[in-house]
This record gives structure tokens, C-alpha cells and sequence, in this order.
């Protein structure tokens, strides 16, 4: 029997940390683009050898602001835009949910949606890879809290709402605090080049 050999994976967050958050509930791939630093970043996280999963809230399908064929149109274009650059992703997990939505049966509370860790179980499931090693990157407080919840180093980007979320994240009665801040996505794959390759 063959054993898995245990790697690390480096957890994305979508909007505001591999694109850019402009558009709201984006559900016209045309609209959809990536942050020109990007595709330099995940080549630095494949070189080092992390699994590079996209971990994404969409509540805009709770809300009805777009739907499953639309958001799978934007994740196709999302696709397509790495793959030219050269770089394969090696899952994408999104949570449709949200408490206060308005679409069956997606308006519940569910541990999919960041800071819950449903989706880092999916991931768990399909991958082996040591949470310890590995680290969750997003603009945002619930995925420093999906990170936290998920055994995982924690790096705030300054990107998308990062600058806003970083003045609550920092004070002292934070639930959840980050353990690296980082101005972009390439600032903090560089940053785990140096110190954790």
C-alpha cells in the first residue's frame, strides 16, 4: 500500500485577495479579472509545492443576487485566467449560505460558510496536507477566524477590505487576529518563500 506523503496547502480566499472585491456579487465573468500580481504568486506557492485551494463565501446566492450557473460561469473565467498564466489550482470550494438569505435552501447557517471550516473539511477530505504547516490568506476577519478554526497560520492581506478589517483584527478584545499581515497576495507568498520554504 502506498502512503500519501503529507504536504502543505496554502487556502485563498476569492475577492479581495486574487481579484480584485469592485463589483459586489459578480455574475458576469466579462466583469471578472485578477489582480495583476497574481499569477507570480501562485507560481511562487506551486514551486514551493503547496496545494493552492480557493476557499470563497458567496452569499449572493442566499441573498439572490445570482445563481450557481453564474457563479460557475465567473469560477470558469477565474479558471481559465490562471491556466494561461501556466498554474493549475487544485480545488475550489465556495458556501452558497447565509443566515439571512432569501433563496431555499440556502438560507440556513452552515458550517461552509468562513470563519466555519466546512470547506476546509472538503479540502481535508480530497488532500492530505499537515494544517500546521500550512496557511489561510484572505482580506477579511472571517478567514483569519476560518484559518484559527482550522489549525492554520493566518495572513491578512492589506488588499480589497483588508486595510478596513485590519484596525478591528488588531485591537485587543479580537476574537480572531492574524498572524502575519502582508500589503498583497505576492507580498505574502514572498514572505513565505523566505521564512517557510
Amino acid at each position: 500500500m502506498t502512503v500519501k506523503s503529507i504536504r502543505r496547502a496554502i487556502f485563498l480566499d476569492r475577492d479581495g485577495t486574487i481579484s480584485p472585491d469592485e463589483f459586489g456579487y459578480i455574475k458576469d465573468p466579462d466583469l471578472y479579472h485578477l489582480y495583476p500580481e497574481t499569477p507570480d504568486a501562485l507560481r511562487i506557492f506551486k514551486e514551493l509545492g503547496y496545494l493552492i485551494f480557493i476557499v470563497t463565501n458567496q452569499s449572493g446566492i442566499a441573498r439572490g443576487y445570482l445563481n450557481l450557473a453564474q457563479l460557475d460561469k465567473v469560477h470558469e473565467k477565474m479558471l481559465r485566467l490562471i491556466s494561461d498564466a501556466g498554474i493549475q489550482l487544485d480545488g475550489i470550494y465556495f458556501s452558497p449560505y447565509h443566515i439571512d438569505g432569501i433563496v431555499q435552501p440556502y438560507n440556513i447557517d452552515h458550517e461552509d460558510r468562513k470563519p466555519g471550516i466546512g470547506m476546509f473539511k472538503q479540502a481535508s477530505a480530497e488532500y492530505s496536507f499537515d494544517p500546521c504547516q500550512s496557511f489561510m490568506i484572505g482580506d477579511r476577519g472571517t478567514d483569519i477566524g476560518f484559518a484559527q478554526n482550522s489549525n492554520m497560520k493566518s495572513i491578512l492581506l492589506l488588499s480589497g477590505n483588508g486595510k478596513e478589517e485590519m484596525g478591528k483584527l488588531i485591537s485587543s478584545d479580537a476574537e480572531y487576529k492574524p498572524d502575519f499581515i502582508c500589503e498583497n497576495i505576492l507580498t505574502a507568498a514572498e514572505m513565505i518563500k523566505r521564512f517557510f520554504s
